[in-house]
């Protein structure tokens, strides 16, 4: 690291954004592409549309139909769940799970109550594959917090990115294609500029959905260890209003069956209540204590497009008397913690319609793009000065980035695409084959890997671009000899949804071509010599002592700050209790992202780093 703030703050931003990078370039496809999880969700899975006009019954004769078919699978199930079709030529899920966690799923005839054939389309994680990997990477607790300290490396390189880029409005409208590095660099500085307000809320709000489980120590310290349920019982008591929901009357069930057994006056007196259709019926625990059964509404498309933070109706009945528990209207009150809800919305883009989530999409590549330019710039400068930062080892660390970078941006493209045809290939009758879908995705991923460390850095560049072109245009060729489905079919049967996700792949494909075919033609020179400077003794020990303080100490004094703002909020008057603990733990993630930052920006400053966090400490045992 050298003196001067922009000169420190130029070292963290390439290898913050370099460490980061290769994972954030698939978190950030990922999230991109899961804007659009519902559209891609209805083409995997493929459900074939009803067809023949049965003799109709009415709606409660078919929901009676699937309560005793549910009845008859499982004596102790946890819950049923009935999702109602949205459209005529759908059919109605049931899912169950048993007593030992184990799912099922059916499906049936909303017309007549009739089972389908099994497997009734395919079984897929479909859109919600890349909703799940992009905020766990499908690595549970580890990856969960693996994104969560990924998304706070880059909030840093980007901040630090905006003290070093000190012309950074002037570097947006420069761009001097096919001149090597240039070119790179105006590519990386006009992508981050264009999407940087975008980024900065992305990873803010991804960080702060989660905020009571990345930084617990603010609602530990007001509430104990086990205060959720009695802090968010304070944040709804505080959100209620003067008036109250009046609950509507008991609706008119037959007292000799059980109210899971007419589960359709329960929806007819929900759909009332709650002004509008519903999607869906959850059953928990039917035929057990504690009985309860909820009707959810579904989305209003009005309502969604105008406000961002919408919520969904919902009315729940005691499911041993089937008497109204309580009603969520979807124009009501807030709900208790609203800022998480906000944070939500603003982060997934359930607002605003399609022309939101398009933007989110295109931002979300440009983004993907940043970091992507930014990976390759660095090992395009370092292997054209030739530092030999690394010694005699130097020349195997650019191999391995290079060969990381082919696969953080190309890999994870073809693994995406990967997923896709795995889909149609997978026969649907197979056992578990959402999961071998996803097993595609990682072993398409990995092996994108392999063979960038085999073949030469700008072959394997060349060689995947073309192969996932290649993938996207064959993609409807697949789809037809596995399903018979094709976009033109989609449109004419009005399937707009499933036209444009095939649609938009094959346009990719395209993109990916002429990637490929640049990439071809482009020159490609091989790393300088360079000298071999050591390195002063023990640099790298401190390189590594500043980045564990920066991470765990710069955690600690976001903690320790959050908590004690918690109590003085409180203590002043200035906030309840339970909006104290939301209002720090929300700010705590700026606290943790300047802490690291401040680092790296002087000599010495970690040690002001430790010292303001033992007098946090003690401000806060005090305060207690």
């Amino acid at each position: 690291m050298k003196a001067g703030l922009r000169q420190r703050m130029s070292w963290l931003h390439t290898w913050c954004g370099l460490v980061c990078g290769w994972l954030l370039c698939l978190i950030f496809l990922a999230g991109s592409i899961s804007v659009f999880r519902a559209p891609i969700s209805r083409w995997m899975a493929a459900e074939p549309a009803l067809t023949g006009t049965p003799a109709a019954l009415p709606q409660e004769a078919v929901l009676a139909a699937a309560s005793r078919f549910l009845a008859g699978q499982e004596a102790d199930a946890r819950f049923w769940r009935i999702e109602l079709p949205a459209e005529p030529v759908q059919a109605m899920r049931l899912f169950w799970r048993t007593a030992k966690g184990v799912a099922h799923e059916a499906a049936m005839d909303p017309r007549d109550g009739a089972l389908l054939p099994q497997p009734w389309g395919r079984k897929s994680e479909g859109g919600r594959h890349f909703m799940t990997l992009h905020y766990t990477l499908h690595a549970g607790n580890f990856g969960f917090w693996l994104v969560g300290w990924l998304t706070v490396g880059m909030l840093v390189a980007l901040l630090s990115g905006i003290v070093v880029h000190k012309r950074i409005f002037k570097d947006f409208f420069t761009f001097r294609p096919g001149r090597g590095q240039r070119a790179w660099l105006d590519g990386h500085n006009a992508s981050a500029v264009l999407t940087l307000p975008f980024q900065l809320m992305i990873a803010y709000t991804g960080l702060a959905i989660f905020y009571t489980s990345y930084m617990p120590g603010p609602l530990r310290a007001v509430y104990g260890e086990q205060g959720l349920a009695r802090w968010q019982a304070a944040l709804a008591e505080g959100a209620a209003q003067a008036e109250a929901p009046v609950l509507p009357a008991r609706p008119p069930l037959d007292e000799r069956l059980p109210a899971r057994q007419q589960l359709g006056v329960l929806l007819r007196a929900a759909q009332d209540a709650l002004g509008g259709p519903a999607r869906m019926i959850m059953v928990e625990r039917p035929g057990q204590a504690r009985e309860r059964i909820s009707v959810y509404g579904r989305p209003d498309a009005d309502v969604t497009l105008r406000q961002i933070n919408s919520a969904v109706g919902r009315a729940v009945f005691d499911g041993a008397s089937g008497a109204f528990s309580s009603l969520h209207l979807a124009a009501g009150r807030p709900s208790a913690d609203a800022a998480h809800d906000l944070m939500k919305h603003l982060h997934v883009a359930s607002y605003g319609g399609w022309t939101i989530k398009w933007l989110y999409f295109v931002l979300g590549l440009a983004g993907a793009l940043m970091m992507a330019t930014g990976t390759v710039l660095f090992t395009i400068k370092r292997r054209n000065k030739g530092e030999s930062e690394f010694g005699a080892g130097t020349p195997t660390f650019y191999r391995i980035a290079g060969a990381l970078n082919v696969a953080a941006i190309a890999g994870a493209c073809l693994a995406c695409i990967c997923y896709f045809h795995a889909n149609r290939l997978i026969p649907a009758s197979l056992p578990n084959r959402d999961a071998w879908e996803i097993s595609a995705f990682f072993l398409a991923w990995l092996s994108s890997l392999a063979h960038a460390c085999v073949r030469p850095v700008q072959r394997a560049w060349v060689e995947q671009f073309a192969c996932v072109a290649l993938l996207c245009l064959l993609l409807p060729v697949v789809n037809v000899w596995t399903t018979g489905g094709h976009a033109l079919a989609y449109a004419h049967a009005g399937d707009w949804q499933a036209a444009l996700v095939e649609s938009t792949i094959v346009a990719f494909g395209g993109l990916f071509a002429l990637l490929a075919w640049r990439l071809r033609a482009g020159c490609w020179a091989g790393p300088r010599a360079g000298r071999v400077a050591a390195s002063p003794s023990g640099y790298r020990w401190r390189v590594l002592g500043r980045v564990l303080c920066a991470v765990v100490g710069g955690y600690a004094l976001a903690t320790l700050g959050a908590i004690v703002l918690a109590r003085l909020l409180a203590l002043g008057g200035l906030a309840s209790s339970a909006t104290g603990v939301a209002i720090a733990s929300l700010l705590s993630f700026l606290i943790y992202a300047v802490a690291a930052l401040w680092v790296f920006a002087a000599p010495g400053a970690w040690r002001w780093l430790l010292m303001s966090a033992a007098a946090l400490a003690v401000l806060g045992w005090v305060l207690a």
